[in-house]
C-alpha cells in the first residue's frame, strides 16, 4: 500500500494560514486544504494540474 505524501505550499510561510498542500501520484494531483486534512480532496489529471499551474500569476 502506497503512502500519501503531501507538501504545503511553499507560500504558507509567514503566518499565511491560507494554504493548500498538493500529492503528485502517477497520473494525477491531489490537492487540499491544509487546515482540514482530513476534509476534501480535490484530485486532478496530472496535465490539467499543470496548466492550471501555469495560469496562476506569479
Amino acid at each position: 500500500m502506497a503512502t500519501t505524501v503531501w507538501r504545503k505550499s511553499s507560500f504558507s510561510s509567514g503566518g499565511n494560514s491560507d494554504c493548500v498542500e498538493v500529492a503528485f501520484g502517477q497520473v494525477s494531483v491531489a490537492v487540499r486544504d491544509s487546515k482540514n486534512p482530513t476534509g476534501p480532496v480535490l484530485s486532478l489529471p496530472e496535465a490539467d494540474w499543470r496548466a492550471a499551474v501555469t495560469r496562476l500569476p506569479g
